[in-house]
């Protein structure tokens, strides 16, 4: 009996057949959900309960409340969708909308171009990098309560520092917090400064990831940085940087301390987001139905800009 030829082996290792002839392998039957089974479902069963306790049954009840007129201790009446068009019918609703878009879109893009560009200058070599870095995590890493305060000390009075050096410069009676625009832009900033250490770390870690040999061909086929970094750097950390900006969204639209703890909304509701809106409206109005109205709008628009972004993604993973 010869020895089979390579050939052969392959031949037969296509069809299935063994070298010696064996035929193919039976097929492995399926795990079947067995006693294993059921003892994990019955440990994890108390952690599951306790989560849809905790996460389920709020978003019911607050659902329930949306369609009542009920406050905090009373539940009320059945009234349909009657405190969803009070609320979309109401002016200081859309005008909390419009700042809180303003302040979703500054947040996110001002804390993104800041962070993507302190974690590309981090990546070149500089004097006491590691220092650095550790300064710039500082906005972060404080409670927001402090940094807010800090704040307040620069900005809210006559004699806090920006206002006398905004005099000494010339420009009179600068009161950030008093005026409609400027309490609007310094709650920006505030959210950029809090915001970008971040931005600037999700970046870094996508820059990371990024071949250096992609660079030194670039660099090797003439591209200057500029095309580098739009055609290389850009696409490469597409997906990182859609991901941060959903991210983002949700926590400058849910962004209640930064605003309350700096304006309380003031002056004149000219800083007042959605969030703010439905607090002030649940806990100081007592009006539960309308507040948590303005929570499920909010909700609703999240959830489709999620989506549009996460298919965003998608393409970037695609592509």
């Amino acid at each position: 009996m010869t020895a089979d030829t390579v050939s052969e082996r392959l031949e037969r290792a296509g069809r299935g057949v063994g070298v010696g002839g064996r035929g193919p392998a039976p097929p492995r039957k399926k795990p079947r959900f067995g006693v294993r089974g059921v003892t994990l479902l019955i440990f994890a069963l108390p952690s599951l309960v306790l989560l849809l306790l905790i996460n389920l049954y709020p978003v019911i009840y607050a659902g329930l409340q949306s369609v009542r007129n009920g406050d905090l201790i009373n539940p009320g009446t059945f009234i349909g969708l009657q405190n969803y068009v009070t609320v979309l019918t109401d002016p200081q609703f859309w005008a909390s909308a419009r700042f809180t878009v303003i302040f979703t879109i500054v947040g996110v893009f001002g804390s993104w171009l800041v962070g993507l560009g302190l974690a590309l200058l981090l990546r070149t070599k500089i004097p006491g990098n590691p220092v650095f870095k550790t300064l710039l995590l500082l906005p972060w890493v404080v409670p927001v309560v402090v940094s807010a305060t800090s704040w307040n000390f620069l900005v809210a009075t006559p004699q806090s520092p920006l206002p006398i050096l905004a005099e000494a410069l010339g420009f009179h009676n600068v009161l950030f917090l008093a005026s409609p625009v400027l309490a609007q832009v310094t709650v920006c900033i505030f959210k950029v400064w809090i915001s970008f250490p971040f931005m600037m770390m999700m970046m870094a870690s996508a820059l990371a990831s990024v071949d250096v040999n992609v660079y030194e061909a670039a660099k090797m086929d003439g591209a200057t940085s500029w095309q580098t970094f739009r055609g290389i750097t850009m696409p490469l950390i597409a997906r990182s940087t859609f991901i941060s900006w959903i991210l983002m969204t949700i926590f400058c639209v849910n962004d209640f301390p930064t605003i309350f703890l700096l304006t309380q909304g003031g002056p004149v509701n000219a800083t007042t987001s959605l969030v703010v809106l439905a607090y002030t409206t649940v806990f100081e109005n007592f009006q539960v139905g309308p507040g948590v109205a303005i929570a499920f709008i909010m909700t609703l628009v999240l959830v489709v800009i999620s989506v549009i972004l996460y298919r965003q993604i998608r393409k970037a993973d695609i592509e």
